[in-house]
């Protein structure tokens, strides 16, 4: 038999149980994830966007042109003939979880025909993916909240470096020329952005951008680290918002996120064992 440690501080795992002690306790018919069969596992696509609205929340961003013109329209209306071909069974969005009700009302009145859409990825390609679906919901799965007892001044990287001797670090990683895996529009359409920032090793690069941020401080004190560890941990409670969703295996779920996530959401549902992982450049034929 083999004992997990009980320590979290020696093993970083809270538990202690065997094989044989989970059946004895009555815990058997519990699904976990890592116990998932390979055709158990629903599928899970994440389409890595920009931000259509530009609401200049990241990091680094990136200037995207009024997504409602003529020519803009027609291009994000192939998008979404050409993801309407994963049939998604559930779209789920970078929209607050605890704002379900007003996704909801504003995913009504849509169809209703009572809500223009807004510039907003979530509307441009969630709402009218699921409407030429005739899905009956879209799903909210996002959290960005201060995380529980946290100092913001042990998270703030920026002003740490800004006031502590690191500005040439913080002008270079702010600088969109030396940022990776940060894909301008420019005068690409948007199957043809998306295609690129959804690319395996595009999504990689831009992931590796967070390391450099992890590098803010010194001995005593890491807010790039901290910072780093909160946007991991809002990513897995963002992942597990997704594996909520209750998708069967033989579902298809796809998550539209800002391209940052991507990598992450990706990782978690493949080292979960939750999902089989769909690549979105696979049905982006706009290239």
């Amino acid at each position: 038999m083999i004992f997990f440690q009980r320590s979290f501080l020696s093993a970083g795992l809270g538990i202690a149980l065997t094989t044989a002690s989970a059946g004895a306790n009555g815990n058997g018919d519990v699904e976990l994830l890592r116990e998932r069969a390979p055709n158990q596992r629903p599928a899970l696509m994440v389409l890595g966007t920009g931000h259509l609205a530009n609401p200049s929340r990241d990091v680094v961003n990136i200037h995207v042109d009024d997504v409602l013109t003529d020519a803009r329209q027609a291009q994000i209306k192939r998008v979404v003939e050409e993801l309407a071909s994963y049939r998604p069974t559930h779209i789920a969005v970078e929209w607050s979880f605890d704002r379900q009700d007003a996704l909801d009302a504003r995913y009504r009145d849509y169809r209703n025909g009572h809500y223009q859409l807004s510039r907003s990825e979530v509307d441009q390609i969630g709402l009218r993916l699921a409407a030429s679906l005739g899905l009956a919901k879209v799903y909210a799965v996002d959290w960005n909240e201060s995380p529980p007892g946290c100092d913001e001044n042990a998270i703030d990287w920026s002003g740490y470096g800004q006031s502590h001797g690191q500005k040439a670090q913080i002008a270079a990683l702010m600088d969109p020329q030396r940022s990776l895996g940060i894909v301008p529009l420019g005068s690409r359409t948007i199957g043809e952005w998306l295609w690129e920032l959804n690319r395996p090793e595009v999504l990689a690069a831009n992931h590796r951008n967070y390391f450099d941020i992890a590098g803010i401080g010194d001995a005593q004190q890491q807010p790039g680290a901290n910072w780093v560890g909160y946007w991991y941990g809002r990513n897995l409670r963002i992942f597990t918002n997704i594996v909520r969703l209750n998708a069967r295996a033989q579902d298809r779920v796809l998550a539209i996120y800002g391209q940052g996530h991507a990598y992450l959401l990706r990782q978690f549902a493949t080292e979960s064992g939750a999902f089989r992982v769909m690549e979105a450049d696979s049905v982006l034929h706009d290239k």
